[in-house]
């Protein structure tokens, strides 16, 4: 594990205990940090486990959100996100530019320790479970954490229609 590694997570860990939410951290081998490899080798369901990706808006304003959903459900990035960033166009970011926003490295990004100005949005449907696994900022490390912790984000907003289901 890297120094960066190690600072992220650290990071991340002291959010969650400022949240003052229970939550268990999983150490997993970084090859299997891609959620349905994870899910396969670590025995989690994939509606068990969330995602959070990052957005870019294209036009208009343009900025950033992070968006939580299922991992067996797709986010809705160019209808529900984009009205909600404001913009007319948005795409996931791409990994160095949801690096260098978050820190955190790409299929380990969580919604614990994301810069504060960073709006998150979190789909219903993830709220309706009782807990998830997320990631843990690093590819090392998985957080599961009861769903009730999302709503003590302060930038955190509950979306109905965030995510739509998967193929």
């Amino acid at each position: 594990m890297s120094d960066a590694d190690t600072v992220i997570e650290q990071a991340v860990i002291a959010h969650l205990d400022t949240l003052g939410v229970a939550y268990t951290t999983v150490r997993i081998d970084p090859a299997f940090a891609d959620t349905a490899s994870f899910c396969q080798a670590y025995g989690y369901s994939m509606d068990a486990s969330a995602n959070c990706i990052v957005v870019a808006g294209k036009t208009g304003r343009g900025g950033h959100a992070a968006c939580l959903v299922q991992a067996t459900r797709r986010l809705d990035v160019n209808g529900t996100v984009r009205r909600l960033m404001g913009v007319r166009k948005a795409s996931f970011a791409p990994a160095a530019e949801t690096t260098a926003l978050t820190g955190m490295m790409p299929d380990g990004v969580t919604p614990f320790g994301l810069p504060p100005d960073l709006p998150l949005y979190v789909d219903a449907d993830v709220m309706r479970r009782d807990k998830v696994i997320v990631g843990g900022g690093s590819r090392s490390l998985k957080i599961e954490v009861e769903v009730v912790a999302f709503r003590a984000i302060p930038q955190a907003h509950i979306v109905e229609g965030l995510s739509r289901p998967a193929p």
